[in-house]
């Protein structure tokens, strides 16, 4: 086969775009040492990397949510200024940082806090594991999907208010009723993220891994978990919502004694008619319901950079 060679009979070094954008990618045309040579885009990419401190990421993420914050303070100081309401039903941020100055300390609020956390990580739990076996055999299985598909989504519109008489029924005024709830209101969110995220993985994936050799669970682990993994935390995060939002009700219609919690604080203050504290305590919700929508968008980030689409 013949190759091309100048006149001296020498065959010349590839001179071409690539080779030019591969030799200049990094010194030496390798990256950090590991031999394997950079496109002279992926150098571009992993430079601006190495530039792009964690700090100014975080500075990025964070001005944003601030001034959303600052503009909501001031927004309510206006409307407190306004003389809407009377500040004994409206306080103002002020005011209710001075509240929340008073009871943060406390005991009772920090048993609060725990009883209402624990009840949402374990009904958050059960809910999830319901969630996961239900979309997946769901997905899988076009008989349970014929059957039950839909009623799933029916499941996800019930307003989890609705399914307290039937738990208190059930359970009666206990920690049961509140996670039976729970469970209900999060788990059919779980299982139609793992449906999407099963339904819209590319078949092409799915014949490369059998021809690979994945079948059965190896064909789960490998193939269409990680290419389901976006729907799924996503109907994780939704799942998340709805369990928090049926804690909240929970623990406002059911009252354990010698349990505070976050729910049972807020049913207190109302019928005292203590504002003050009544929206302390809404404050301090918001912000778990913030801290652990935080945590979900670091994971969904992660998974973005790791894939490289960030």
């Amino acid at each position: 086969m013949a190759t091309d060679t100048n006149h001296d009979g020498v065959r010349p070094s590839p001179v071409g775009p690539a080779a030019s954008a591969g030799r200049a990618a990094t010194p030496g045309g390798t990256a950090g040492g590991s031999g394997q040579e950079l496109s002279g885009l992926d150098a571009l990419e992993l430079a601006g990397a190495g530039r792009d401190r964690w700090w100014a990421r975080v500075g990025r993420g964070a001005w944003p949510k601030l001034l959303a914050l600052a503009l909501v303070l001031v927004g309510w100081q206006l409307v407190v200024w306004s003389g809407w309401k009377p500040d004994y039903l409206l306080p103002g941020p002020v005011a209710v940082a001075r509240g929340l100055a008073d009871i943060v300390p406390t005991a009772d609020f920090a048993s609060a806090v725990a009883t209402t956390m624990r009840r949402a990580v374990t009904g958050f739990a059960f809910a999830a594991v319901v969630g996961f076996v239900l979309g997946i055999l769901v997905a899988r299985i076009r008989v349970l999907r014929a059957a039950i598909g839909s009623m799933i989504t029916a499941l996800q519109t019930m307003p989890s208010i609705a399914w307290f008489p039937l738990a208190i029924l059930l359970y009666q005024l206990t920690e049961g009723a509140i996670e039976f709830v729970i469970v209900l209101g999060a788990a059919p969110a779980i299982a139609n993220g793992v449906i999407a995220g099963v339904d819209y993985v590319p078949p092409v994936l799915v014949r490369v891994g059998r021809n690979l050799g994945a079948r059965g669970v190896g064909l789960y682990r490998h193939v269409i978990a990680p290419a389901a993994l976006p729907s799924v935390l996503a109907g994780m995060k939704q799942g998340w919502a709805f369990a928090w939002h049926s804690l909240m009700a929970g623990e406002l219609l059911v009252t354990i004694a010698n349990r505070p919690a976050l729910g049972q604080l807020l049913g207190v203050y109302r019928d005292q008619s203590d504002s003050l504290h009544l929206i302390g305590i809404m404050l301090v919700v918001l912000a778990i319901g913030l801290m652990v929508d935080a945590g979900f968008g670091a994971v969904n980030g992660a998974i973005r950079r790791r894939r490289g689409m960030t």
